[in-house]
């Protein structure tokens, strides 16, 4: 696994997480943050439910994506950003904690790939529902402390 000089701890990569206003609004922590894997969870509320009381699945997109992109940054640093993912949704979550784990499945100097799996953990059990895999690049800066993108150097997308 590729370890960055500037590699972040698991304490700087709460602090990460804490300055994201949509993890602050989803209730999200990270529990683990070290050699290519991650681990994010939220506890489920009636705010996260879509119209039949599951969580939505834009929650759990949300999560493989952050997840992801946690643990690629274990491995490549912390100037990375999403290139892209696919999330499968294999069985709908209810109520519990949400427990994202990412590992890095390869990663070069610039890029890694990496696979989540979402689980639904309530009293006794843990039931997979969704699982992810994703792209995760290295940029040249981030994003101003501002929020603004306008300084913002993202990869050019391989396609057009």
């Amino acid at each position: 696994m590729h370890h960055s000089a500037d590699a972040l701890t698991l304490e700087q990569a709460r602090a990460v997480l804490a300055a994201q206003p949509f993890a602050r609004h989803v209730g999200t922590e990270i529990t683990e943050f070290a050699d290519g894997a991650a681990t994010l969870v939220v506890e489920v509320s009636i705010e996260h439910a879509q119209q039949f009381g599951f969580v939505h699945g834009g929650v759990l997109a949300y999560l493989a994506d952050n997840a992801l992109t946690f643990a690629a940054g274990s491995a490549l640093g912390p100037n990375v950003l999403t290139g892209g993912f696919t999330v499968t949704y294999l069985r709908p979550a209810r109520g519990g904690r949400l427990r994202a784990r990412a590992t890095v499945t390869d990663a070069t100097r610039r890029q890694a790939v990496a696979r989540c799996e979402i689980y639904c953990e309530t009293e006794g059990s843990s039931t997979l529902c969704a699982v992810a895999q994703g792209t995760v690049r290295v940029v040249e800066r981030t994003l101003p402390s501002n929020g603004s993108s306008a300084d913002a150097r993202a990869p050019e997308p391989a396609h057009r």
